[in-house]
């Protein structure tokens, strides 16, 4: 795969009606933080999500996960796709920032009191 510069990988899980698939997907840099997964998933144009490095988890607990350098998945079988890690890069200073701010969205999640 040749290096795209514009993009930035984020590792994700992906859950469909029959797997949960983790692996990396790319996004553009140039994307809202806040927006870039959703802004990848809501493109008309986009038919398939391109998932690399992606490991298969079959909801059957009894089978192995498969494991494949490259995968596409059509966007109609995508039910949720979650960011794994915040990005997949640790020496970006806007990372070690985004980081930062879902730790703390985060922690303000988890002190909110349900209805």
């Amino acid at each position: 795969m040749a290096k795209n510069l514009d993009m930035v990988p984020i590792e994700v899980s992906i859950l469909t009606a029959d797997h949960d698939i983790k692996g990396v997907v790319y996004v553009s840099k140039y994307t809202n933080t806040n927006r870039e997964l959703t802004d990848l998933l809501n493109d008309k144009e986009r038919r398939f999500l391109a998932v690399t490095n992606a490991e298969i988890y079959p909801r059957n607990a009894g089978q192995s996960p498969r494991k494949y350098n490259f995968l596409e998945i059509h966007m109609d079988y995508v039910l949720m796709v979650h960011p794994s890690t915040q990005a997949v890069f640790k020496d970006s200073g806007k990372t070690q920032e985004d980081i930062a701010r879902f730790r703390d969205l985060r922690i303000k999640l988890n002190q909110t009191k349900p209805f």
